[in-house]
């Protein structure tokens, strides 16, 4: 499957930190999608990073968007394509967990309502990571960040991530899926899906971020796999009306050595770790209980 990738590179030279979850989304994303391709993303790390002037670090059409208009802007770019006669081409999304959960939910909303063709791509790093690491909808449970500080009584984040898959499921969308940059080969395959699906299509992807985790550059793709592998994200499609679990982990590995390795998850105490393989459990028996 790697080796179908295109040769070409259509989102290189960017300012991103090292080991950034979200640039590999994006670049692995335009490699299957190639260069018939327009590019639409709000303020957040992969604008920021990848329009610093004079230098341009997509090689499609790209512009950004304003915060909460991603999807907006999208279906206007459909429409344009339409007018012009310009059938042969991807129109493509990329927003953080921020502006997909909170402030781009709207026109999410209304882009799937009308099924506009269009694939909106979420790369999850789990918290406002571009104006530094403040709490989204999308922060797990306990985690640290500047708006959620550990203390003596609040351990983190106190909310559980909205679960974005199964509100955008709920619109009766064409396609949707969550992946991981912890599975590449998954994620490749489910953008060639949405590549051909005639409607909408929604990819969650989890990105992690160095930064804002407290994890090694190095360290990106390895956390992201241990995630699946301990049962905090999962991965699944939405397609004609049925949910389908891609990977099914007959026996998980330890939470608690996967939150350790993380810097926004040191201070949790040992009640705290219950308390998350708990909310898991939950969703897994919730999932099996539906999904096919």
């Amino acid at each position: 499957m790697l080796k179908r990738l295109d040769k070409e590179e259509y989102f290189y030279g960017h300012k991103g930190c090292g080991g950034c979850g979200g640039s590999l989304a994006v670049r692995l994303a335009l490699k299957v999608l190639g260069k018939d391709t327009f590019v639409v993303l709000p303020a957040g790390c992969m604008s920021a990073v990848g329009f610093v002037y004079p230098q341009l670090c997509f090689g499609v059409n790209a512009l950004i968007s304003p915060f909460a208009s991603t999807a907006a802007m999208l279906s206007g770019i459909r429409a344009a394509a339409k007018s012009l006669n310009i059938e042969n081409c991807n129109v493509v999304g990329f927003a953080g967990d921020g502006g997909t959960a909170d402030i781009g939910l709207q026109a999410l909303s209304g882009a799937i309502d009308r099924g506009d063709k269009i694939i909106y791509i979420c790369y999850d790093n789990e918290a406002y990571m571009n104006t530094g690491v403040q709490q989204s909808s999308l922060t797990p449970y306990g985690a640290r960040t500047t708006t959620t500080p550990p203390g003596e009584h609040i351990h983190g984040s106190i909310n559980s991530k909205k679960n974005m898959f199964e509100i955008v499921a709920a619109h009766h969308i064409k396609y949707a899926a969550t992946a991981s940059i912890g599975n590449i080969p998954d994620y490749i395959k489910k953008v060639e899906k949405a590549k051909n699906t005639n409607g909408t299509s929604y990819i969650h992807i989890a990105a992690p971020c160095p930064t804002g985790w407290g994890i090694d550059s190095s360290e990106t793709v390895a956390i992201a796999r241990e995630a699946i592998e301990c049962g905090l994200w999962y991965l699944a499609e939405y397609e004609d009306g049925k949910y389908k679990l891609n990977k099914d982990v007959k026996e998980f590995t330890s939470i608690g050595i996967y939150l350790k390795k993380q810097g926004r998850f040191k201070h949790l105490t040992e009640e705290d770790i219950q308390e998350i393989e708990k909310q898991r459990d939950n969703q897994i028996k919730f999932i099996k209980e539906r999904y096919i």
